[in-house]
């Protein structure tokens, strides 16, 4: 059974696309840019969206366990202000990173933190918070290189643990499907597949036996790289860019889904 990415693995992944990020932004035709896969949003906002989002996590996982996030950490990123400059901005950028790392290295991997996850399968801790931030950075680099007309497929190694990070932390909840109960299959080329199952206790996600068939039991089955699957999971990508077999419709409807806060 394939294990997930080390502590140390997530800090070098985000260390790496947050250099990928400022890449992308430093080789873009203006701040001005719009974020086709953003949409409202130019480079700009999404520069102070990832960079202001490394700042508030940084601040909650230094808080340690709590019930909401520190007051004024809330009050930082609404308050927000960031450099019009482009060098002053990747400064800022970097600096964030760092405050970040700095942050989880700091408090290591089982320390806890709140988290917006508590009903999931995902844990509420300073490891749990670093694996998510890996998968929100990856995907803003991917907006941010597709905004100067250059986006990069994900690196394998992260996307193998994006799609299951996405189905254990987003996909998780106990609350009740409101449909027939089904399951959705993913499977990644790069031989992983999961399997989500959805019924009238929530939804919840497990691993299947690499055999790169599509399975008869479940109601919808969806293949491509473990990268196109993260972009898909996140909506950066349509579901006919992949190949799925069974009902496509229940698709539409995993994707409609809002579940109950719990």
């Amino acid at each position: 059974m394939e294990k997930t990415l080390e502590f140390t693995d997530l800090l070098r992944l985000i260390d790496e696309r947050s250099t990928a990020f400022r890449a992308a932004v430093a080789a873009a035709p203006g701040l001005d840019a719009q974020v086709p896969t953003c949409p409202g949003w130019t480079l700009l906002d999404l520069v102070r969206h990832l960079g202001g989002g490394d700042r508030f996590w940084a601040a909650i996982v230094s808080a340690g366990p709590a019930d909401a996030p520190p007051a004024e950490a809330v009050a930082a990123r609404a308050a927000l202000e960031v450099p019009q400059e482009r060098e002053a901005l990747l400064a800022w950028l970097d600096a964030s990173t760092q405050l970040l790392l700095g942050a989880l290295r700091a408090a290591g991997p089982e320390s806890g933190c709140w988290t917006w996850w508590p009903a999931s399968q995902s844990p509420q801790t300073a490891g749990g918070t670093a694996r998510h931030r890996v998968q929100e950075t990856a995907v803003h680099t991917y907006d941010a290189q597709l905004s100067g007309g250059a986006p990069q497929p994900l690196p394998v190694e992260l996307a193998l643990d994006g799609v299951e990070e996405f189905l254990f932390t987003v996909c998780a909840t106990p609350s009740a499907w409101p449909h027939k109960p089904t399951a959705f299959d993913f499977h990644a080329d790069e031989d992983r597949s999961w399997r989500l199952t959805v019924d009238g206790d929530g939804a919840r996600t497990t691993r299947l036996p690499a055999t790169g068939e599509a399975s008869d039991t479940a109601g919808a089955s969806v293949r491509g790289t473990a990268g196109e699957l993260v972009l898909y999971l996140y909506d950066r990508i349509k579901a006919d860019s992949l190949h799925v077999d069974g009902d496509a419709g229940l698709l539409d409807l995993l994707r409609a889904w809002e579940p109950e806060e719990n």
